[in-house]
């Protein structure tokens, strides 16, 4: 398969970019291979403690090195509905290693917060970095030296970033990803975020804004819109790191069980103790990596991946930056209309066609590298077929979808629904920003506005409630970086901005925040770098000043005379409330120490 020239293009430059970090990496990756996993060689203690709570028979194979141990990562509480259905996870995986000759243990738990429980409150200024705590919680995990092979349990926002840098510093573990899968249809996309911005107008009220909600999330399972954790879920199956087409089978299904159980043999297949070992560190190269934002492009995916992919690329000594996600964007064309870029949910997606067809168009034009590793095998060709359930209730695996069930959804490449991935980089006298714009009109991609200056949304909203929003304006909204606060979403401006955007006026926002999957009819300019608590020059808006939003020249000004902005004083709050609360105190470490949104927005 011929690679498309520009994909071409950014992989080698990703590639020399990373020629010493990758190569330092591959190095340490090899030392830990030779040294490998040496249960035998433990002290007699340490053994004997490793292996306490085992059954008879497990306990005799882990003395020895020759049956393989998996150890389990679970992000399982029964809070979040897109982990719940890991609860009886562990005991699946235990039956089904002994089966095909191995053990399996869960080495350890991993944090687990819901965005959409903490969406406008303080713990969301946790979220992001629950990021780095879920990867150092399960470094402690697998940090026993006791696993041939690792499993991960994880689906949602943060979690799967985590899990991923986890993993990728135990990279000389083979490691299979396992989805618990989305929750079924409920409620209309659209029909939830007309009652949501009915509430905003004050034309409905919380008990019919509450029944919306639980009719639209009332199940186990992901959330059904293609948001941060059905785009993490896309991304470990296009990167191969999932079985093929095992990312959007519902829960509690006889199809979603087998699939961890085949997920689990897989794992043993693939230890140093048998034929095709396969360390995730060198499924995950810089190929790889391309192919994942290649996939965030052709779907739609969440912003937030742009700070999680530079992130998981780190952490396997590969240097991804905000340009090659741009260029990436404009050479893929858009596949999918997922809400919030269309009606449909990622359970319409997948009856479409779902991953094996939209694999199969990508490989087709030569926007995917086909010839990489992964927990399947050699090849993404293999990532085309599709799973069903087949005598005695086993996985078999058969051709996929080589046409679109529906093409409002899911469009090949010749009817793509747009020319590009619609992720555009924004650079100017601002500094530089990230913009979606696929579920943007294209008479909204442009914005010239006078600033109005928060250094809250609830500030917004408060104006908002008062009237005071009225004309065109560019809410800019600061200090809500990782440095300031933790880098909070803010979904809770999405139904006020709409309402307004509808009424006819121009409006876009412009921030240091987040939108994530959120992002979706108004314009926004997020994750604005430098931050304003850095010194950014968004820290010297001043309500008034005209602000140029450009999406199609990739363009963010403040229009006003350069030596006059430059010789403001920035604007600086008291942030001390960001400091305490909900658990806050318990990570000033992680904001102080955050890098930017462009380099990751972490600690390491």
């Amino acid at each position: 398969m011929t690679i498309h020239p520009k994909i071409a293009e950014v992989t080698e430059r990703v590639r020399q970019r990373s020629r010493e970090s990758r190569a330092l990496y591959l190095r340490r990756l090899d030392a830990a291979k030779k040294a490998g996993v040496r249960r035998a060689g433990l002290a007699c203690g340490n053994l004997a403690h490793g292996f306490a709570a085992c059954g008879v028979d497990d306990k005799a194979a882990l003395k020895g090195e020759i049956m393989p141990n998996i150890g389990i990562i679970t992000a399982y509480n029964d809070m979040l509905s897109a982990h719940q259905p890991y609860e009886t996870y562990p005991e699946v995986i235990r039956a089904a290693a002994r089966e095909a000759g191995g053990i399996a243990q869960v080495a350890g738990g991993v944090p687990a917060m819901c965005d959409g429980v903490t969406q406008g409150q303080t713990g969301m200024e946790l979220s992001l970095f629950s990021r780095d705590a879920i990867a150092m919680a399960a470094a402690v995990g697998l940090s026993h030296n006791m696993f041939d092979a690792a499993m991960f349990l994880g689906i949602c926002d943060k979690i799967v970033p985590g899990l991923m840098i986890a993993a990728l510093s135990f990279g000389h573990i083979p490691t299979v990803f396992v989805p618990a899968g989305p929750m079924t249809t409920g409620l209309p996309n659209g029909e939830k975020a007309r009652i949501r911005q009915l509430y905003a107008e004050g034309k409905v009220g919380r008990a019919e804004l509450l029944e919306a909600e639980s009719a639209s999330y009332h199940g186990p399972g992901t959330c059904t819109f293609y948001g941060t954790a059905n785009t993490n879920q896309m991304m470990m199956e296009i990167m191969g790191l999932h079985l093929p087409g095992s990312s959007f089978v519902n829960p509690n299904t006889p199809l979603r069980e087998a699939l961890t159980k085949a997920a689990t043999k897989r794992a043993l297949a693939i230890t140093a103790l048998g034929n095709e070992f396969t360390p995730i560190g060198e499924i995950v190269d810089e190929k790889v990596i391309v192919n994942g934002v290649v996939g965030l492009n052709a779907t739609g995916g969440s912003t937030n991946h742009t700070m999680h992919m530079v992130a998981i690329a780190k952490a396997a000594g590969i240097q991804l930056t905000w340009d090659d996600f741009s260029d990436i964007s404009d050479t893929v064309p858009l596949l999918a209309r997922v809400y919030p870029n269309g009606l449909a949910d990622v359970n319409h997606f997948h009856a479409a066609g779902g991953m094996s067809f939209l694999i199969r168009e990508l490989l087709g034009a030569g926007y995917l590298h086909e010839d990489v590793k992964t927990v399947w095998g050699h090849g993404l060709a293999a990532y085309t077929s599709e799973p069903k359930l087949g005598e005695g209730g086993a996985v078999v695996w058969g051709e996929g979808a080589s046409e679109s069930l529906d093409e409002k959804i899911l469009a090949p490449v010749a009817k793509a629904f747009a020319p590009n991935g619609g992720l555009k980089v924004l650079s100017g006298n601002l500094g530089r920003a990230v913009i979606k714009v696929s579920a943007v009109k294209p008479d909204r991609h442009v914005i010239e506005a006078p600033a109005k200056v928060f250094e809250t949304q609830d500030g917004l909203l408060a104006a908002f409630k008062a009237g005071e929003l009225t004309g065109d304006f560019v809410a800019v909204i600061r200090f809500q970086g990782p440095k300031a606060n933790g880098m909070p979403e803010l979904h809770k401006l999405t139904p006020t901005l709409g309402i307004l955007q509808d009424r006819g006026q121009r409006v876009a926002l412009l921030t240091d925040g987040r939108m994530s999957g959120a992002s979706g009819k108004v314009p926004a300019a997020i994750h604005v770098t430098p931050e304003a608590v850095a010194g950014g020059p968004i820290a010297r808006i001043r309500d008034g000043d005209m602000i140029r939003l450009d999406a199609v020249t990739g363009k963010l000004d403040v229009l006003v005379d350069p030596a006059e902005f430059a010789a403001r004083l920035p604007s600086e709050p008291d942030l001390a409330e960001n400091e305490h609360g909900m658990g806050r105190e318990l990570f000033a470490m992680f904001r102080a120490h955050a890098t930017a949104a462009e380099s990751g927005a972490g600690v390491f």
